[in-house]
């Protein structure tokens, strides 16, 4: 045990930014216009805050190898667990899609060649990048330690050598876009813009994930708090100064969701600039460690969830070597393959903003999945009140709901205007992302049914009684894991006392 591999707070903390900081949603952020500081700021504050302090509470209060899963399930029941098990891992492999979708046309810019004309191509290119993800994620996360760091760091020199371009472009060329004080206000009667919220708020998803590392930290309980806060703050300063250097150069109602930020490099400095080549590299390159590093979490859940009968058995299964979730990944290549291959349907209503459909259903279905997190929260303080909690939400009784009811708004709002066309002009955009979302979610029903059978009893959330009786049991196997003390030591201390004990009396 002593020579096992830990994280120290600086991985950690870079952990946090590379599973949580993904570039290809800078662009569609930054689509909003300058009303994005606000919204930026007004989310970090009202949901960023209370989301990341009740996942401190939850990843350090329970040590477990399901994370969220495991604390709705808990405090929900088995229906609830089963649920958002299947949102939180249906996301992976659509995600892993919609960013397969990006290379052939990246690719295309960087080398000055005509790449989506050819779809046998396109679809190799985006087919190899899926299972290099998945070879990927058959490695233990700590030996993985390289990809999850080096991915943060080339993250945060892209978008800050993004920010910096801006800059110059701006003084060079002046800003593309109004920059009157009125742009930076919320309008919320532009619902084309309200629809990129979501991304603003998936922006901050993924702190859950750190926790499952927490077996791999050295000091879990002080380093996740402090790595959630301290690594969101930085997270979304990141992003802003990405999104700033991103309007510089092209104006927000002109901005493309799928190639936003790699078509504002080019315009500030040129297709052939070897600065546009390298970022646009380096770019690439971000998006293997992202799903990398979301892939050790994720597959995790997914396999913990089918040991309880809340995922189909095939998510169990896991190298004996490694003891990683193995299964879990190889499902996740075949179902973004299959996604992808919807491309050979000869329709271009398909094909165009299919990064943009598949990743706005993804985030939807991430977003589902921490409606139920908010109550399971509330009602584990309240049954599991003995439980010894490190970390603490600082606030209880009616203002914690009152605080707590805030993030579960936001979250249902922001589902509901990325999927549901809200005016005439986005009926052809978003009735695809709806068929696909409607179809999964009633997947998802399905596999739930499916996977509870055979099973004994359904749970459905723990009792204080229940509670009560796993603390005295935990509390057990720590006394049986203590090894018997040599018996020379014993009568050394015994000895030792009786001489003690004389000299007192």
């Amino acid at each position: 045990m002593s020579g096992k591999k830990k994280f120290s707070f600086m991985s950690v903390i870079l952990s946090v930014i590379c599973v949580v900081f993904v570039c290809e949603a800078a662009a569609p952020a930054a689509a909003i216009g300058n009303q994005q500081f606000f919204w930026w700021i007004f989310l970090i504050i009202t949901f960023l805050l209370p989301y990341g302090m009740v996942v401190a509470e939850l990843g350090t209060t329970y040590d477990s190898e399901g994370g969220i899963y495991d604390w709705v399930r808990d405090a929900l029941g088995d229906k609830w667990g089963a649920r958002i098990s299947w949102y939180y891992w249906i996301n992976f492999p659509l995600w892993i899609a919609s960013l397969a979708t990006l290379f052939p046309p990246t690719l295309g810019m960087v080398f000055g060649a005509d790449i989506e004309s050819n779809l046998a191509l396109t679809l190799a290119i985006e087919i190899a990048f899926v299972w290099i993800v998945v070879l990927m994620s058959f490695s233990k996360v700590s030996d993985s330690e390289w990809i999850l760091n080096g991915g943060a760091v080339l993250k945060v020199l892209v978008a800050v050598s993004v920010g910096v371009l801006g800059i110059w472009f701006a003084v060079q060329n002046g800003f593309a876009g109004d920059m009157a004080p009125a742009t930076f206000l919320p309008d919320v009667t532009n619902t084309a813009a309200l629809g990129y919220l979501s991304i603003i708020i998936f922006n901050f998803m993924g702190f859950e994930v750190v926790c499952t590392f927490a077996k791999d930290m050295e000091n879990p309980a002080r380093d996740i708090p402090k790595a959630i806060i301290l690594g969101g703050l930085a997270i979304g300063a990141i992003y802003l100064f990405c999104g700033f250097g991103i309007g510089a150069a092209i104006p927000a109602d002109q901005i493309d969701p799928d190639f936003g930020m790699i078509v504002a490099v080019m315009t500030m400095v040129g297709e052939a600039s070897p600065i546009f080549i390298i970022i646009a590299v380096v770019f690439l390159i971000t998006l293997f460690a992202n799903m990398a590093s979301w892939s050790f979490g994720v597959n995790a859940v997914a396999q913990y969830a089918a040991k309880n009968q809340n995922m189909p058995r095939v998510f169990a299964h896991e190298n004996p070597k490694t003891g990683m979730p193995t299964g879990a990944a190889i499902v996740n290549g075949i179902v973004a393959t299959a996604v992808l291959l919807i491309q050979l349907i000869p329709n271009e209503a398909i094909s165009d903003g299919l990064f943009w459909t598949l990743f706005a259903t993804s985030v939807v279905f991430l977003l589902l999945t921490y409606i139920p997190m908010f109550p399971a929260f509330l009602k584990l303080r309240k049954v599991d009140a003995n439980r010894p909690r490190v970390y603490r939400f600082p606030f209880s009784g009616t203002a914690a709901k009152v605080i707590l009811a805030i993030p579960v708004i936001e979250l249902v709002l922001a589902c509901v205007a990325t999927v549901i066309p809200l005016s005439a002009e986005e009926v052809a955009d978003k009735v695809p992302m709806l068929a696909i979302f409607v179809v999964f979610l009633i997947m998802g029903e399905v596999v739930r049914i499916v996977s509870a059978r055979g099973r004994k009893e359904e749970f459905k959330g723990l009792t204080p009684a229940m509670a009560a009786e796993r603390l005295a049991a935990e509390a057990e196997g720590e006394s049986d894991q203590i090894e018997p003390a040599d018996p020379a030591q014993i009568e050394a201390i015994l000895a030792a006392d009786d001489g003690k004990s004389e000299k007192i009396f």
